[in-house]
């Protein structure tokens, strides 16, 4: 195999990855962009998604499309009661207060989820068959344009819900200023409260898609994952939603080379490598803006 075949092939793979990492990016700077928290349990609601769809999948019975949206639903409320039991008393608490609360939600999702479920990995079954496409010498399989698919699909609606409807238009403008925005008679409570249902339930649906794609789950998924996303939120730009879809694009993509070229033992090294160059050369990411803080 040529350099060329293998680097597209890699590319392939890596948009693959990359979408995935979009997806969980996604509810990270949504929240961020509304009231400045890192949620740090992001992750793990990724992997309680992923556990809804396995059980609606073999226990109710379910095909991937009803087991997807189950999970985001329900995923989408959990997502909302966090938000409503952990972080709305802290909404005006010192910065510190809520980054620790939102670790201590991580290890309470973590630690319940592996009470209920037991701490062994579980095979995801299979939902689709396993075909691929030629492209010529290239390979793209089920499972990749299935995933592709979806996050495109998820990706449009978000986007059309944010651009074109009212909600979409208030939170935008609770993003810009959450107290100037409810002065204007928007309810920022329900706002929040909406951006944490939408984030989680896109976790949620990055959770079954990677169940799909590595064929296994287990209650501490949610941390590498919920990791990178981040990386790939400060590359894009957080509080930037393009920016978050490019930034988990490239995050992938990267791996891809990296694990192809090199080795898959420096594929998580090199993640955190690209958020300390970010951090030092562009603190906004791609995407942002630099602006002052206001004293």
């Amino acid at each position: 195999m040529d350099f060329t075949h293998l680097l597209v092939q890699q590319l392939i793979n890596g948009v693959s990855l990359g979408s995935i990492y979009a997806l969980i990016a996604l509810g990270y700077t949504m929240i961020y962009g509304i009231i400045k928290l890192i949620n740090f349990a992001h992750g793990d609601i990724y992997m309680v998604g992923a556990y809804i769809g396995f059980f609606a999948i073999t226990q109710a019975g379910m095909s991937i499309v009803p087991a997807l949206l189950v999970s985001m639903v329900v995923t989408g409320l959990l997502g909302m009661v966090v938000e409503k039991l952990a972080y709305k008393p802290l909404r005006h608490a010192p910065r510190i207060s809520i980054l620790i609360t939102a670790i201590g939600v991580s290890f309470f999702l973590e630690y319940t989820s592996m009470y209920f479920v037991t701490p062994t990995p579980r095979t995801f079954p299979a939902v689709i068959d396993n075909i691929s496409f030629n492209l010529g010498s290239f390979v793209i399989n089920g499972q990749q344009l299935m995933i592709l698919g979806i996050t495109v699909l998820l990706m449009a609606i978000l986007t059309f819900i944010v651009q074109k409807t009212k909600t979409g238009k208030a939170m935008r403008a609770a993003s810009f200023d959450t107290e100037t925005a409810q002065l204007m008679g928007i309810d920022s409570d329900r706002i929040i409260s909406l951006t944490f249902c939408i984030g989680s339930a896109l976790a949620a649906a990055a959770g079954v898609l990677v169940g799909i794609y590595y064929n296994t789950i287990d209650p501490l998924m949610g941390i590498m994952p919920g990791l990178k996303a981040f990386v790939a939120a400060v590359l894009g730009g957080i509080g930037i939603l393009p920016g978050a879809v490019a930034g988990g694009i490239i995050l992938g993509i990267i791996e891809a080379l990296v694990s192809g070229f090199l080795s898959s033992t420096f594929r998580d090294a090199a993640a955190f490598a690209i958020l300390i160059l970010v951090l030092l050369v562009k603190p906004s990411g791609l995407f942002g803006k630099n602006t002052r803080e206001k004293v």
